[in-house]
C-alpha cells in the first residue's frame, strides 16, 4: 500500500496539472522624462508576462481624440519617445499591456506640458468669432454638427476651431439616438460632441430633449398606462439633463409644438401627457439641472416659422409666456430657415422683439437660406449668391443690434451646401438642389460668409 501510494505520488510530480493562465496585470504609467518642446518620453512599469504595449496620447484627459499616430501606439519595453508635438501644450498619455490577443484595461493618466510658449490663437478678423468676438455685446457663433466630423485634424476640426464658437448636435442629442429602452441609453455619439467642445473651450448648446420626430420606437409603442408614458419621459429628461450638467451649457426642452395652423401640435405627447406637457418637461429639466448643481443652465424653446405665420407665433408666444410666468424658460430658438426673398426685415424684427419684450434671450438656432425654393435655377448664379449674401448680412445685423441681455448665439445649420439638409427635401417641399450654407461642397468660403462678416460691423 505504501508502495503504491508513493508510485502514484511520483507519477503526479513527472506530470503536474497546468497551471491556469495567467491574467496580465494593468501596467503603471510613471512620470514623463526627457521633457523639450516638441517631445517628451513616456514611461510605465513593465508587467510580467506582457509582450508589448499600447500608448495613447491626447490634449484631452477624456481622450476623445487623439494625437496623430499615437491612438495605440505598439511599443516594448518601458518607454516610448513622443515627438511632434507643440510648446507650452498639455498632453494626457495611458498605456495597455499585450499579450497575443489579449489587451489590459489602461493604466493611469500621466499629464505633462511640453516646455516653451504655445502659439497663440490667431485672431484673423476674417474669422467669424474672432470679429464677433470683438464687438462691444460679442455672442456666440454656433455651427450644427455630427459627432463623425468632430476628429482632429479634418477639414471640420480646422473650420470649427477657427470660426465657431459654439455648437449643436442636428440630431444626435434628440431622444431617438440616445433612448434605446426605458432607462437604457446610447451615449457615444452625444458624449463625442459634448466632449469635443468641453476639451476645446466651445460652447455647447443642447438640442432638443422632447421632439415629437425623435420619439423611440419603445415610446412610440408603449403599452403602459399615460401616467407610466409620463414617468418615462420625465425620466429621459432628469438622466440627460443630469449627465450633462454643467457641460451643456443650454437646452432646447421642446421642438415645434406648435403647428402651421397655429395650435398645439397634435404629437405623442400632447395625446398622452395632456395640454400641460410642455410646462412638466420645462419643470423637469429645471429640477434636474438644480439637483445636479448646474443653477446655470438654459431653458429654450425653439420653433419654426414664426416670422411668417402670424398664428402660429401668437400660439409660441402663448405658449413662451406661460413659461415665463413659471419662471420655466430663459430663451426662444428662432430656426430662421429662410430663403433669399422671406421673411422681411420688418417680420423677423417683429417676432425676435416679442421675445426681447419678455427679457428673454434670443437664440437664432437654425440659420440657412434657401436660394433655390422654387427650383428655377440649376446651379448658384452671381445674382442669387449676392441675393443670399445681403440676407446673411441682414439677418446678422439685425441680431448684432439686440441688447446685450438678450443675446445668446447666432447658429449656422451646417457647414458645406452638399451636406445640408434642404435640398430635394420632402418636409419642405423642395424638389431640387440648394445652396443654402457659407461654404460650398469644397469648403470654400462663399459671398453668404462674406455677407455674416459684414453683419457684424
Amino acid at each position: 500500500m505504501a508502495f503504491a501510494l508513493l508510485l502514484s505520488c511520483s507519477k503526479d510530480e513527472d506530470n503536474p496539472s497546468p497551471e491556469p493562465g495567467v491574467v496580465l496585470a494593468t501596467p503603471f504609467a510613471s512620470n514623463a522624462s526627457n521633457i523639450g518642446n516638441t517631445s517628451f518620453d513616456a514611461n510605465w512599469v513593465l508587467v510580467p508576462e506582457a509582450e508589448s504595449y499600447l500608448i495613447d496620447v491626447s490634449t484631452s484627459n477624456s481622450f476623445s481624440t487623439f494625437i496623430t499616430g499615437y491612438n495605440a501606439l505598439e511599443k516594448s519595453g518601458s518607454t516610448a519617445e513622443i515627438t511632434g508635438l507643440s510648446p507650452g501644450i498639455t498632453y494626457f498619455y495611458r498605456v495597455r499591456a499585450k499579450k497575443g490577443t489579449e489587451i489590459t484595461n489602461n493604466s493611469n493618466v500621466i499629464t505633462v506640458t511640453t516646455t516653451g510658449v504655445a502659439p497663440e490663437e490667431s485672431e484673423d478678423p476674417t474669422f467669424l468669432k474672432v470679429k464677433a468676438n470683438a464687438l462691444e455685446n460679442p455672442f456666440f457663433v454656433g455651427v450644427a454638427v455630427k459627432s463623425n466630423q468632430l476628429t482632429e485634424g479634418s477639414a471640420y476640426d480646422v473650420v470649427l476651431k477657427n470660426e465657431f464658437s459654439s455648437i449643436t448636435a442636428e440630431y444626435e442629442m434628440k431622444m431617438n439616438p440616445i433612448s434605446t429602452g426605458s432607462g437604457s441609453y446610447n451615449w457615444d455619439a452625444a458624449d463625442k460632441i459634448v466632449n469635443y467642445g468641453n476639451d476645446n473651450g466651445i460652447n455647447v448648446h443642447g438640442h432638443a430633449l422632447v421632439w415629437h420626430n425623435a420619439v423611440p420606437d419603445w415610446l412610440s409603442n408603449f403599452s403602459g398606462t399615460d401616467a407610466e408614458f409620463a414617468l418615462e419621459v420625465k425620466k429621459y429628461i432628469t438622466d440627460v439633463v443630469t449627465r450633462y450638467a454643467g457641460k451643456v451649457s443650454s437646452w432646447d426642452v421642446v421642438n415645434e409644438a406648435v403647428d402651421d395652423n397655429g395650435n398645439m401640435r397634435n404629437t405623442i405627447f400632447l395625446q398622452k401627457m395632456g395640454p400641460d406637457y410642455i410646462k412638466d418637461c420645462y419643470q423637469w429639466a429645471r429640477d434636474a439641472a438644480i439637483a445636479a448643481g448646474d443653477t446655470d443652465l438654459l431653458l429654450f424653446y425653439n420653433d419654426y416659422a414664426t416670422s411668417t405665420n402670424i398664428p402660429k407665433q401668437d400660439k409660441m408666444f402663448n405658449i413662451v409666456d406661460d413659461l415665463k410666468t413659471s419662471n420655466l424658460i430663459d430663451g426662444v430658438g428662432f430656426q430662421m430657415h429662410n430663403t433669399y426673398l422671406s421673411p422681411t426685415k420688418e417680420q423677423i424684427e417683429t417676432d425676435i422683439n416679442r421675445a426681447v419684450a419678455l427679457g428673454l434671450k434670443v437664440h437664432i438656432s437654425e440659420l440657412d437660406i434657401q436660394v433655390n425654393q422654387n427650383n428655377d435655377i440649376t446651379y448658384l448664379t452671381a445674382e442669387r449668391a449676392l441675393a443670399q449674401k445681403e440676407k446673411f448680412k441682414e439677418i446678422v445685423k439685425i441680431y448684432n443690434a439686440l441688447p446685450e441681455a438678450n443675446k445668446y448665439a447666432l447658429t449656422v445649420w451646417g457647414f458645406k451646401d452638399n451636406e445640408s439638409w434642404i435640398p430635394y427635401s420632402t418636409d419642405l417641399n423642395h424638389p431640387g438642389n440648394d445652396w443654402p450654407l457659407l461654404y460650398n461642397d469644397k469648403f470654400e468660403i462663399k459671398s453668404a460668409h462674406t455677407g455674416f462678416l459684414e453683419g457684424l460691423e
